[in-house]
């Protein structure tokens, strides 16, 4: 690679080059927003490229946009990251110009994809771009180019040694190329969808599969937590491709495939997630859907919707299959993304055994990777369960409630428009009493992606909880398209039900929360019922689980800031289940 940076020419030739090509999977705006951005920074305008520029130049917007009752700019900058990203996946991989656009601006940056890049034309660097190592862009003279290249010799083989190890210890998981792979992708895995394979008793069922397998992918994109390859990859690709052939050229770590058939007026779909590296088959699923010819693309729609829910939510079959590698490989060096997956999997039951561990995996993550949105935004989380879930000191909680604040100030403003780093502030804003605030933010992080479970259980979770029936529907639709619902889905459920008189239901819905909370509810609902020996075994196992439950529920239930009319009904419901107050010695 030459010392300097790309030139304008360089740079205007890579962006002729993506968007006269079909491979370039962004919709006309945002092909128009690229050509503009690029344009003022290759002009030297680049410090005036804000929100309200782009808007009025790209988006038809006048003098008084308001970027935040109109986010149109930011989602369309988040999806140009996308696209972007997509296409350096893919028919990109080997440009000799990388164009990103960094998270919290929109000002274009221009770099040499590959070290082994041609030399830059003759043209002048762009100002104020800096080279990969990180100094200033030069000229291509005999003399910068004589101390460039040795300022490059000096790089000790210890550093080389660590940089291969490093990239071999990220590539083992992930799956990921090493060349042009940059920080960003080598947090996340990469998954191609394979075309579906087609036949059945209708003409159009190749169409209805093709439809299926694009919608499926636009889908997955939504979540953040993998990279995906665009439509225009996975269809040059034979529905049998060999999972070993994906990694090795590709460098996909995941494949789903799938099959599709038609028969007798519906449409039945088997799909599965392969790892690349074993061949393992990590997930299956099995769905139909009633083929109306009048409506086609809705079956299209939920079958997209269906897969890649279990797919990509959270406690999905993505993020188990790389745990499951993970604790297959044990790296000693466990990419930054682990962390948030142990975070997860803490959150899923809120064990109290598997705080300490994440809490410090993240803590080792933001000072390796401290610009890593993702990893603030779950040690914000972390924080404020130290003082929700009382795991830290009295004295302690204050102090831990500000650096979760923190810590999610911080990591939105790293990325302003990740679900992530919404929702932890969202959350935190919450725990502070600000419940406005925490529903107009989580209803950002809905509008951001539609199919995520867990989006819709926050948001349906912290409506319930303040008495507003709207969030039942949320809670519902949570559970339903979750493949793993973690026990907190629950809880609100069956307390809805016990106050509307359904104490079967209630009891149902009480067995599925695996918590402190769930085992007072199901104790409320068998006392109903009848089962006064059943009501009191749960009694006894929720003070053992939540000792403050035990002792004072009404402090416990307030915890979770539920309003008082809620938090009255549910002692009334402990009391006629059994349970009494400690006596004044025992508290």
């Amino acid at each position: 690679m030459s010392g300097s940076s790309p030139s304008t020419e360089d740079v205007i030739e890579q962006l002729e080059r993506m968007l006269e090509g079909v491979s370039f999977k962004a919709s006309p705006r945002r092909q128009e927003m690229l050509r503009f951005i690029v344009d003022e920074t290759l002009a030297g305008r680049g410090d005036r490229l804000k929100g309200a520029t782009v808007a009025i130049s790209v988006f038809g917007r006048d003098e008084t946009f308001d970027q935040q009752s109109d986010p149109v700019v930011r989602l369309e900058a988040r999806r140009l990251r996308s696209d972007l990203d997509s296409y350096y996946v893919d028919a990109g991989s080997q440009d000799p110009v990388r164009i990103t656009i960094p998270k919290g601006g929109y000002v274009p940056h221009f770099e040499w994809q590959h070290q082994e890049a041609l030399a830059p034309t003759s043209g002048p660097p762009i100002p104020g771009v800096t080279s990969p190592t990180g100094d200033p862009a030069v000229t291509s003279s005999s003399g910068a180019g004589n101390e460039t290249k040795s300022r490059r010799g000096r790089l000790t083989l210890a550093t080389a040694l660590l940089a291969i190890g490093g990239l071999v210890a990220i590539t083992a998981v992930f799956g990921q190329r090493g060349a042009g792979a940059g920080r960003e992708q080598a947090r996340t895995p990469a998954i191609i969808v394979l075309p579906f394979e087609a036949f059945g008793d209708i003409d159009d069922i190749g169409l209805i599969a093709s439809g299926v397998t694009e919608e499926l992918i636009g889908n997955l994109m939504l979540f953040k937590d993998f990279r995906v390859f665009s439509a225009n990859a996975s269809f040059r690709q034979d529905t049998g491709t060999d999972p070993e052939t994906l990694r090795r050229e590709l460098g996909a770590a995941f494949a789903v495939m799938g099959v599709m058939q038609s028969q007798d007026g519906r449409i039945y779909l088997r799909a599965r997630l392969v790892d690349t590296e074993t061949g393992e088959v990590r997930w299956s699923g099995s769905y139909d859907q009633p083929l109306d010819a009048g409506d086609l693309l809705g079956a299209q729609h939920d079958l997209a919707v269906a897969i890649s829910t279990e797919l990509g939510e959270p406690y999905g079959a993505v993020n188990q299959a790389i745990g499951q590698r993970m604790a297959r490989e044990r790296s000693p060096t466990m990419p930054s993304y682990t962390c948030i997956l142990r975070a997860y999997d803490y959150r899923q039951n809120f064990d109290e055994a598997l705080y300490a561990p994440a809490m410090a995996c993240l803590t080792e993550t933001i000072m390796r990777d401290p610009d890593y949105a993702d990893a603030w935004a779950m040690l914000g989380w972390l924080h404020l369960d130290a003082v929700r879930m009382r795991i830290a000191p009295e004295a302690d909680r204050p102090a831990e409630m500000a650096a979760a604040l923190d810590a999610a100030e911080h990591a939105v403003d790293l990325d302003p428009d990740s679900p992530r780093t919404l929702a932890a502030l969202s959350a935190i804003r919450f725990y502070r009493g600000d419940y406005a605030a925490a529903e107009v933010l989580q209803r950002k992080v809905l509008a951001l992606n539609p199919h995520d479970p867990d989006t819709l259980a926050q948001l349906g979770w912290r409506l319930a909880v303040r008495g507003d029936r709207e969030g039942l529907t949320y809670l519902e639709q949570a559970v339903a398209r979750s493949a793993n619902a973690p026990g907190w889905y629950y809880p609100l459920l069956s307390i809805y039900a016990y106050l509307d008189g359904d104490y079967a239901r209630a009891l149902d819905t009480a067995k599925k929360s695996t918590n402190a909370v769930g085992q007072s509810l199901a104790a409320m609902s068998h006392a109903k019922l009848g089962d006064i020996e059943a009501a009191r075994a749960n009694l006894e196992a929720m003070a053992e689980v939540w000792p403050l439950l035990g002792r004072d529920p009404a402090a416990a239930y307030g915890t979770h800031h539920a309003t008082d009319e809620m938090v009255d009904a549910l002692v009334q419901g402990l009391r006629e289940a059994g349970w009494t107050p400690p006596d004044a010695e025992l508290q």
